[in-house]
């Protein structure tokens, strides 16, 4: 090596950058998996150049390519980052319960229903010590396990497309539409709505935003007037002020109904739309857990569905075993 880098700390730093870089491809999208400035990891990918006297990247190329060097590096990186990872779980997990730190992601959706009966579960049953917990996205959540940050979410997203992971089934949900509580316009057909009320939506850039963006797109409806948000808070507030009218699962209406917003929920009048709801951790570092917590969510789940939505919200709902 010409020039070491100055710590081990940015050594691994910068192995947890190139490795986001050769899996994205993408400078920015990398930068977005380890929680830090675009800037900040092209000044890693160079540090971790100058480091080893070599080229890693082919920067003519797009989506960005590694050089056969890089290739190697690659190899490495990962496997020296499973097996920092690996210390830092068994070290975490050390005490005199199996499980003594654990961190967790979930969709914000779902924390308020959820956060309470997953820490009493944790710390009753498995003996957990010391609990984090992180509510966003599922794109938060991919950025959290990539980078090793969590070690369970419960997530509308798989992520089939990495390895190394346990996956447990909490729900699948349809869609419903979602009218203003005083609402008395038709409801049988999106078009008509569309005459009478905006659509309020999740924005393109959530996972949610994008799959309801798509539905419409292939049910080829016009859609001239729309408002966007990032929060399910925020979409339900504008429809319970007759701002418009949505298209929600019964999970993202949680919060809405717990609130107690004025909202009608009727069965969605097209064809179906639908997401699951997966609790995901690495595999085989939590022993049971895993299964429990999505169990606990499911029953969690369904009984705030079932007081606040009725049979419109059980009927949009299906789950892996009886709740």
């Amino acid at each position: 090596m010409s020039k070491r880098m100055s710590t081990d700390t940015n050594l691994l730093k910068a192995m947890e950058v190139y490795v986001a870089l050769v899996e994205t491809g993408q400078m920015t999208a990398a930068a977005h998996l380890v929680g830090m400035t675009q800037s900040a990891a092209s000044q890693h990918i160079a540090n971790l150049e100058r480091a080893y006297g070599t080229t890693l990247v082919d920067r003519t190329t797009r989506p960005l390519k590694p050089t056969q060097t890089g290739e190697l590096m690659f190899h490495h990186a990962a496997r020296v980052l499973n097996a920092v990872a690996d210390l830092s779980s068994e070290m975490r997990h050390q005490g005199p319960h199996p499980i003594s730190r654990l961190r967790v992601g979930m969709l914000a959706s779902i924390a308020t229903t959820l956060t309470v009966p997953l820490v009493k579960l944790a710390k009753d049953t498995f003996g957990v010590e010391d609990m984090t917990l992180r509510a966003g996205q599922s794109g938060d959540h991919e950025t959290l396990l990539r980078t090793k940050q969590a070690d369970i979410v419960i997530s509308s997203n798989p992520f089939y497309d990495m390895d190394g992971l346990e996956r447990h089934s909490v729900l699948q949900e349809a869609f419903l539409l979602v009218l203003p509580g005083d609402y008395a316009g038709p409801q049988d057909r999106l078009d008509d709505i569309l005459t009478t009320l905006p659509l309020v939506r999740f924005a393109d850039t959530t996972s949610v935003g994008r799959q309801t963006e798509q539905h419409l797109r292939r049910l080829k409806l016009n859609i001239p007037r729309v408002i966007q948000a990032d929060r399910s808070s925020m979409v339900t507030s504008c429809v319970a002020q007759g701002l418009g009218f949505t298209l929600l699962t019964p999970s993202l209406l949680m919060d809405g109904f717990v609130e107690q917003m004025p909202l009608q929920v009727r069965p969605l009048p097209v064809a179906g739309l639908s997401r699951r709801i997966t609790v995901v951790a690495r595999d085989k570092e939590l022993g049971s857990l895993p299964s429990h917590f999505a169990k606990s969510a499911r029953r969690s789940m369904v009984d705030v569905i079932k007081a606040h939505m009725g049979q419109v919200g059980l009927d949009a709902v299906t789950a892996p075993e009886p709740a």
